[in-house]
């Protein structure tokens, strides 16, 4: 119910008279040095950042990490891992041609590692970050809180789903997880899944994940311990699942 607004327009006006007679000399500003500053950050955003992938591989471009959306890019040696077995994964026979597609849920990073390695993989990046549209067709947006508002032609369309939550609570892991099994082959697909460790219990419990030995890491190192999960032991690969892992 909206309160009567009389007395509050009165105080509203009045302020707005206050202000105007403040003089400009009292209006607090930012010095020389501060704005410099300031333009080289907002500039900084706008710049993609380069990981370089190495001798004969060329580079890799992102976008800046925006901390207010919680992103936090992998390391070259973790994208390298994660793409190497994603290859294998929807490259069976080892024949090189994909036998499956993949969907990346909120991890750019493997996405552009992916695209990087092995063009005709394909893969389809869902992200709430609009900046990634530069990706054309390969981008869907996605905000995990509405987990299924995606398109049907995507419903149970992909071998292997890479899901990175942007968020360590349940309910986002919950989201996450309707978000995976709509994407899922009913049979015979795939889930890797990179989280904190906090979530070992809930991703077990949701997912059905086992943690692995392989250890992700990010470019701008994290407080929380993070993990990688799969719903598939893969041996001698990434560690193996780390059963013995508290």
């Amino acid at each position: 119910m909206a309160a009567p607004a009389s007395g509050m327009e009165d105080e509203r006006v009045s302020g707005e008279v206050k202000r105007e007679e403040y003089d400009d000399d009292d209006v607090p500003q930012l010095s020389a040095v501060a704005m410099e500053a300031l333009r080289e950050f907002l500039a900084e955003q706008q710049r993609p950042e380069e990981q370089d992938e190495g001798e004969g591989g060329g580079r890799v471009e992102l976008v800046a990490e925006d901390w207010r959306m919680s992103q936090f890019w992998y390391d070259e040696r973790t994208a390298r891992a994660l793409v190497e077995e994603v290859v294998r994964l929807v490259s069976p026979s080892g024949s090189g041609s994909a036998a499956g597609a993949v969907a990346c849920i909120a991890c750019p990073t493997l996405y552009a590692y992916l695209k990087k390695t092995d063009p005709g993989v394909p893969a389809q990046l869902l992200e709430y970050d609009e900046r990634f549209g530069q990706y054309g067709g390969d981008f869907t947006f996605y905000d995990y809180n509405r987990p299924e508002e995606l398109p049907a032609a995507m419903k149970h369309a992909y071998r292997v789903v890479v899901a990175d939550p942007p968020y360590l609570s349940k309910e986002c892991l919950e989201k996450i997880a309707k978000t995976v099994s709509f994407l899922a082959q009913p049979e015979g697909s795939f889930l890797l899944l990179l989280t904190g460790e906090v979530q070992k219990d809930r991703a077990l419990e949701l997912l059905n994940v086992h943690p692995c030995g392989f250890r992700p890491q990010h470019s701008n190192k994290l407080g929380n311990e993070f993990r990688l999960f799969t719903n598939y032991d893969p041996a001698d690969r990434l560690g193996g699942w780390d059963l013995g892992a508290k």
